[in-house]
């Protein structure tokens, strides 16, 4: 179990090790929670960043999630949940955004759910991070 002020993350015995997540989360009573938008790989005009690129898109879409949890006054510690969106069938492409997202989360291992989804909603877009985090009052 990692333990933050707000966040803590679990790691229940009896279910496998295989995952690269934790299994559930629990936040601080009283806690303050920030829902934010699936984040997109967007560049700042609109366009769709590293059209093509799984892995690319899977970063600028972190970099956009980053920027909205601070203007929330939140950073990716204090993330809970993420659920990672990818427009493939190809698991290939699937474990590509992973591998970007576990890297970036490092040690916070939240719980996360990873999908492959037929279609998202811009031109050209692979990925699209939804996250929940919690800050202390």
């Amino acid at each position: 179990m990692h333990q933050r002020p707000t966040v803590t993350l679990l790691h229940p015995e009896g279910l496998s090790n295989a995952a690269q997540y934790s299994y559930a989360a629990s936040v601080a009573p009283g806690a303050r929670m920030i829902f934010l938008a699936g984040a997109c790989p967007l560049n700042v005009d609109g366009t769709t960043a590293e059209v093509g690129n799984v892995a690319g898109q899977a970063r600028m879409a972190l970099d956009n999630m980053r920027v909205a949890m601070e203007a929330a006054g939140a950073g990716i510690q204090d993330v809970v949940f993420t659920r990672v969106l990818v427009a493939s069938s190809d698991r290939a492409d699937l474990h590509g955004a992973w591998e970007v997202v576990r890297e970036a989360f490092g040690d916070h291992d939240v719980p996360s759910t990873l999908l492959g989804v037929t279609v998202l909603g811009y031109a050209d877009q692979l990925v699209e991070i939804e996250a929940v985090a919690a800050v202390a009052p």
